[in-house]
């Protein structure tokens, strides 16, 4: 059997129409996967400047911490040397007093440490 000519041209026309809305269509998804991938990118960037902002702010927030905690330890520590000095300050005085009023008590105290020093040594 044999293909007229009118029957050629409408396969080759049904051709045509069914490869041109193909086209159209594959153009379609094109474009849609290009918006897509647009807003995929836009929302990853959005997601990266968000925690970006939140690294930072958490930075910045560890470092006060820190700056609050290095603070409190100065204060301590020079509460602790001002204790320290005056604790010192009051031995020192009470030393001086217990030399002065019990010169003969101090030196046998002296002499007691002593052999305790010198009986600790040679162990």
């Amino acid at each position: 059997m044999s293909m007229t000519d009118t029957e050629a041209r409408m396969r080759g026309w049904t051709d045509k129409a069914t490869a041109e809305r193909l086209e159209k269509d594959v153009a379609a998804v094109k474009s849609d996967i290009a918006a897509l991938t647009d807003q995929i990118t836009d929302a990853l960037n959005t997601f990266a400047n968000a925690t970006g902002k939140q690294a930072r702010r958490g930075y910045k927030q560890a470092r006060d911490n820190m700056d609050s905690t290095l603070d409190d330890f100065s204060e301590r520590g020079s509460a602790m040397m001002d204790a320290a000095q005056d604790a010192y300050g009051s031995i020192e005085e009470t030393l001086e007093e217990a030399i002065t009023q019990r010169p003969l008590a101090t030196v046998g105290v002296a002499l007691g440490i002593g052999f305790l020093i010198g009986f600790a040594w040679r162990r």
